[in-house]
């Protein structure tokens, strides 16, 4: 049995900044701040990463009170912002997903930084959640290699038995992807359809490296052969 592992921001879909609009929203709430004070990166992160650096930027300590807070803000936001924003499917991921489903020999999972509300929220949005049973999430694990590590898990235990890593496959448009990839020993494909261009994708060594997910044919043939 295959399984592909898929990242959701800037590889599964563009949410036209509602979601990094809504967490910056959330956080300046929750640490009662008016602006930012330090400029950030989200691609490749996890949500439960992104929250505890903002408040270390800003010199304070995150607890689990300021964390359920921020969440409770932070998907209210994302609700209210999903549907005024320009946001779209990418190129070829719907074709990609529906050859994918009707095969029996591949399971089709999340490995996101999203929280798990988060994740459900925007793809129920776009209308692709249906396709992912289970997942990784970042409700708990600031590290993506953690991220990683659980939705193997998930996998395993939605397919009822171990999983070879040499079965596996993550597909994602940074480089953290690449590297969480290798944390289970998980094949890597990378697409530049988020922030990181394709040369910097290069040097992050993945299996398989796209412009998009747009040759459908690629993408199968590298994982079924």
């Amino acid at each position: 049995m295959k399984v592909c592992l898929f990242d959701i921001d800037g590889t599964l879909i563009t949410t036209g900044m509602a979601g990094k609009d809504a967490m910056i929203e959330a956080f300046l709430k929750v640490a009662q701040l008016t602006e930012l004070e330090h400029v950030f990166q989200v691609s490749g992160k996890t949500d439960r990463g992104i929250f505890a650096e903002l408040y270390e930027l800003h010199g304070k300590t995150l607890s689990e009170e300021a964390w359920h807070a921020f969440l409770d803000q932070y998907l209210g936001g994302l609700a209210t912002n999903l549907p005024q924003r320009q946001g779209l499917v990418l190129e070829g991921v719907a074709a990609l997903l529906a050859k994918l489903s009707q095969r029996d020999d591949v399971l089709l999972g999340l490995l996101t930084g999203n929280v798990e509300k988060g994740a459900a929220l925007k793809l129920g949005h776009y209308g692709i959640h249906e396709y992912f049973a289970f997942g990784g999430f970042g409700d708990h694990h600031p590290n993506r290699d953690d991220v990683a590590r659980a939705a193997l898990e998930a996998a395993e235990a939605f397919h009822g038995e171990k999983i070879s890593p040499e079965d596996i496959y993550v597909l994602g448009d940074t480089p953290n992807d690449v590297k969480c990839a290798r944390a289970i020993g998980a094949k890597a494909v990378a697409v530049a359809t988020g922030v990181f261009s394709i040369e910097e994708l290069e040097a992050a060594k993945p299996d398989l490296l796209l412009a998009n997910l747009a040759d459908t044919e690629a993408v199968t043939q590298f994982i079924f052969g």
